[in-house]
């Protein structure tokens, strides 16, 4: 079973088959106008797809679609968010509120966000009890989204997130021309997406608590030589997307960085890139086609690197799960 909850003005449930050659979309329910990122709505979505007899399964997953803020606190610092329901001025889908949702449904192979900046090991972490594999873009993705006719035929295989993320990839990498012409009918800019374990990220904290140790490199120089996926940044004071390996490899010496690569590599089943991607926020500083940036050396999955430990952010970050079992504060965090 196919089910897509969209709110477009008119929130509603439908179920898509193929039906002979043929897509059939058939509305299962319709709401009342509504906050679509509420828990509560968002709970009543899910008790009516999980709830239904009709739709018991030998196994599920997920796929978030929207605007995407990874773990990062907007307007508030203690929302991570994603999704952006535009009702009444604009709500979001806190992360820890996703979280909540999450409990009460079943385990799902894989939770796939169609969404900027949602392959941030926070986030990954914070979700890595409900699902077997995690899936996402480091940088802002596509304009016109996942390639869902290509994507969708692997949602019911074994083995599916790595696939769809291959398919994912394949479709943009095909049609991948350094940004050339580029518009969301006709996207040229690439893409980068990248899937993790989820089992394995619990070693992987732990390998980064026991290697941490206070002394290496300040957040200011990591700010400044770590890759930042985030090029909205230098315009307007974001938080950045910094590189998770790059960064673990300023902060530990040669042996430590070996043992905890090994732990990030057995995390990461997928990675790939196209030689550039796209952000409405780069210029010509990156690239002579407006909005082009490279992405050599890159390595898939993003980490907060704090600005001002005093700030409101750095507090927020201090609460998740990630910071925690990392042990983010040995190095002052």
């Amino acid at each position: 079973h196919l089910l897509v909850y969209i709110d477009t003005g008119f929130p509603r449930l439908i179920e898509i088959e193929n039906k002979g050659g043929t897509v059939v979309e058939t509305i299962v329910k319709e709401y009342e106008d509504r906050n679509s990122c509420g828990v509560a709505e968002t709970q009543e979505v899910f008790n009516d797809v999980f709830g239904n007899s009709l739709y018991k399964a030998e196994s599920y997953g997920l796929i978030y679609w929207s605007h995407g803020e990874g773990w990062i606190p907007t307007p508030l610092p203690s929302t991570r968010w994603i999704g952006n329901d535009k009702t009444g001025g604009g709500h979001y889908m806190n992360i820890e509120d996703l979280k909540l949702v999450l409990q009460n449904a079943p385990h799902f192979d894989f939770i796939m966000f169609d969404a900027c900046f949602m392959m941030s090991i926070e986030v990954a972490y914070a979700v890595r009890n409900y699902a077997d594999y995690y899936m996402g873009c480091p940088t802002e993705n596509p304009g016109p989204g996942a390639p869902y006719n290509k994507v969708v035929p692997y949602m019911f295989k074994q083995g599916a997130a790595v696939q769809m993320a291959e398919a994912y990839f394949g479709h943009y990498n095909e049609n991948y021309n350094s940004g050339i012409g580029m518009s969301n009918t006709d996207w040229t800019g690439g893409t980068a997406v990248a899937v993790l374990k989820t089992s394995e990220l619990d070693n992987l904290a732990a390998v980064t608590n026991e290697i941490l140790q206070a002394g290496g490199a300040t957040p200011k120089e990591l700010r400044t030589e770590v890759y930042d996926y985030d090029k909205r940044t230098a315009y307007n004071g974001h938080v950045g997307y910094f590189d998770i390996q790059e960064m673990m490899q300023h902060l530990m010496d040669d042996a430590d960085y070996g043992l905890w690569k090994h732990a990030f590599n057995s995390a990461l089943v997928y990675w790939k890139t196209t030689e550039k991607n796209y952000s409405m926020f780069a210029d010509y500083r990156f690239d002579t086609v407006f909005g082009m940036f490279p992405m050599e050396n890159t390595n898939g999955v993003t980490h907060y690197i704090p600005f001002n430990f005093d700030s409101q952010t750095a507090a927020a970050y201090r609460s998740t799960d990630w910071y925690i079992a990392a042990g983010l504060d040995k190095i002052g965090w």
